[in-house]
């Protein structure tokens, strides 16, 4: 019995003390509503620390208690959770009123653009108020519009020499296509001929006869082809591009003339009243004025266009007329070098035709 109490005593002194610094626990609280154990290790670990809640108070010795006794552990843990305080905002972006935040700048900009936006808005909507109503007095008889009787002929004729010209290129365009077909017929035409002089050798001469035939035809053919193209697309450039740019120009002009008549009519309805504001009578005059020298420049764009237009127009369709004539007169008379050198007089180049056969290359 003292050998065993000796050995148990023996084994005590081998312990470390309670009071070391390598097994202290230490503990401490956060305002009554969380605990942080720390446990300090020699060797292995140095700190363990156990976390209850948010704060990090009470870590590792700093302020601790010693406890030399048993530790008795809580019967409840608190639940209440800490979360991290906000991050507050910049003092130098407060927010406004409304939970936006701008800039002294970026608010000025913003209020002018707003401004800008709603101005425009109202002037165009008083304008185009102003130009129905015009147009609906005009309609009605009861609104003089101002006419410029030279003018308009000019544009009415013009617009009627754009509709001729269309149905000009119209009926060109079938005869090209349905002429396209042909040219292709006499092509087909000319291979069976070929192939059968060459199965049939008593008809051979025959054969080859009207083979070479169908390729002279298809030949001249793909050049009258060549002089038509360069017909359509010239006249089609002259009408859908250069003619509609000028009447593109003519209904600038005949928008502000609206708008011209419709200030004008404003200025002299508000002379007669006395009640006016001498400002609301300067502001009238000013739109009229400026609606004025609008509508003046446009019709001395159009008069300018117009005069260029019919130079250009005389030009060109006297050069097309001239090449569309000899092209078929050549052709249709059988006179393949008349056509070749109107196809050259006036600098068109032979297109190849599809179903042209590449000949050898000893031929080249």
């Amino acid at each position: 019995m003292a050998e065993r109490e000796r050995s148990i005593h023996e084994m005590l002194k081998d312990t470390p003390s309670m009071n070391d610094s390598c097994g202290a626990v230490h503990t401490g609280t956060e305002g009554g509503s969380s605990m942080v154990v720390g446990i300090g290790l020699c060797g292995s670990i140095s700190s363990h620390s156990i976390g209850v809640g948010g704060g990090g108070g009470g870590g590792g010795g700093a302020g601790g208690m010693n406890v030399g006794g048993p530790f008795n552990p809580p019967n409840s843990l608190p639940l209440r959770n800490h979360s991290a305080p906000t991050t507050p905002m910049s003092p130098t972006s407060p927010p406004s009123g409304n939970g936006i935040l701008t800039s002294a700048d970026g608010s000025g900009s913003l209020i002018r653009t707003s401004a800008s936006k709603i101005d425009s808005i109202k002037n165009w909507s008083i304008s185009t108020y102003k130009c129905t109503r015009q147009i609906m007095l005009e309609k009605l008889g009861k609104s003089q519009r101002t006419v410029d009787s030279e003018l308009e002929a000019q544009i009415e004729q013009l617009r009627e020499t754009q509709r001729k010209y269309l149905s000009i290129l119209r009926l060109t365009r079938a005869f090209s296509s349905h002429f396209q077909h042909v040219v292709v017929t006499q092509h087909a035409l000319a291979d069976s001929f070929a192939d059968l002089a060459q199965k049939n050798p008593e008809l051979q001469k025959e054969f080859t006869c009207n083979s070479e035939t169908q390729r002279n035809l298809t030949k001249n053919g793909e050049l009258l082809l060549n002089a038509l193209n360069f017909f359509i697309s010239s006249v089609n450039t002259l009408c859908n591009k250069t003619i509609d740019d000028t009447l593109l120009t003519i209904r600038q002009y005949e928008t502000a003339r609206i708008e011209f008549d419709a200030y004008r009519m404003d200025l002299e309805n508000s002379k007669p009243e006395i009640t006016q504001s001498a400002a609301a009578l300067e502001d009238t005059q000013r739109s009229y004025a400026q609606h004025k020298e609008q509508y003046e420049k446009l019709r001395s764009d159009v008069a300018v266009k117009m005069q260029f237009l019919d130079e250009n127009r005389i030009k060109v369709m006297h050069k097309q007329l001239i090449l569309l004539h000899n092209a078929i007169a050549a052709y249709f008379s059988g006179n393949a070098m008349a056509l070749e050198s109107t196809l050259k007089q006036f600098n068109i180049k032979q297109l190849k035709s599809p179903n042209a056969v590449t000949g050898s290359w000893l031929e080249q």
